[in-house]
């Protein structure tokens, strides 16, 4: 099992070396108590992790200019939820465009 972020000693407490020095000796197992059925009935399983969404995200694939994502970053940690909700709540008002010309077409439709 690879170990993706060691503890630091200030947040484990731990003496870390000398914990992954230890090799457990054959006289070391009988000081472990027998494990009984009753043990085993008062035992609680915890699964770990988030709860179940009602309404799980969905991954996609998007490309973006890589300065939009830049700039999403930059405003730090949890960049990818704020871009969520704000996309969550619709599209940002368009500036008013200017009304466009026709331009008429370089050739001429009667042939």
């Amino acid at each position: 099992m690879t170990v993706k972020k060691r503890a630091s000693r200030r947040s484990s407490g731990s003496d870390l070396a000398r914990v992954d020095a230890h090799r457990i000796r054959r006289e070391e197992y009988q000081e472990l108590p027998d494990l009984t059925d009753e043990m085993l009935a008062r035992a609680v399983v915890n699964r770990g992790g988030r709860p179940r969404s009602d309404r799980p995200r969905e991954l996609i694939s998007l490309r973006l200019p890589a300065e939009v994502i830049q700039r999403w970053r930059e405003t730090g940690p949890g960049w990818q939820t704020r871009m969520a909700e704000r996309l969550a709540r619709g599209p940002l008002p368009r500036a008013p465009q200017p009304p466009s010309r026709s331009v008429p077409s370089s050739r001429s439709s009667v042939r």
